[in-house]
């Protein structure tokens, strides 16, 4: 299985995405080492620290009239409906394809973050050197995290 582990590589240079990554990360490796008994809670605490972390990229991608919104938006649309639907396996018993889909999200985050999220990190910095749109709280430098 391939298992995550946050590098220097998943780094974008946009403390805003990269923090959010960090914690995606961290959350992500805490579902793929979780007992079978704790994993459907572990997997849910990773799908709630998404719908935020794509949320607020999705958000600052239509505010700031990214060029590949359209594109990004959808692959986070794609990704949250199998991650949901791993969740309803995992609460039926079925282990072992919600950590196959662990490790598959683990590879697709990696490829996600080098280069959509290097593309909208660029974009972002650009756009806002000062710092990201805020948006009800969610603004420069928080820490994103859902830990269960």
């Amino acid at each position: 299985m391939n298992t995550v582990e946050w590098s220097e590589a998943l780094l974008l240079d946009y403390p805003p995405m990269d923090e959010v990554h960090h914690a995606f990360v961290d959350l992500l490796a805490l579902a793929q080492a979780a007992p079978d008994a704790a994993l459907p809670q572990a997997w849910a605490a990773v799908i709630d620290h998404t719908v935020l972390h794509f949320g607020r990229e999705d958000d600052w991608m239509k505010r700031t009239r990214f060029a590949a919104a359209d594109a990004h938006i959808m692959q986070h649309k794609v990704v949250l409906n199998v991650m949901r639907e791993g969740l309803a396996l995992a609460r039926t018993g079925q282990m072992q394809a919600v950590r196959e889909m662990a490790g598959e999200l683990a590879v697709w985050f990696a490829k996600h973050t080098q280069t959509l999220d290097a593309a909208l990190a660029l974009h972002m910095r650009s756009a806002h050197p000062q710092g990201p749109l805020s948006r009800r709280g969610q603004g420069s430098g928080e820490r994103a995290t859902a830990r269960p």
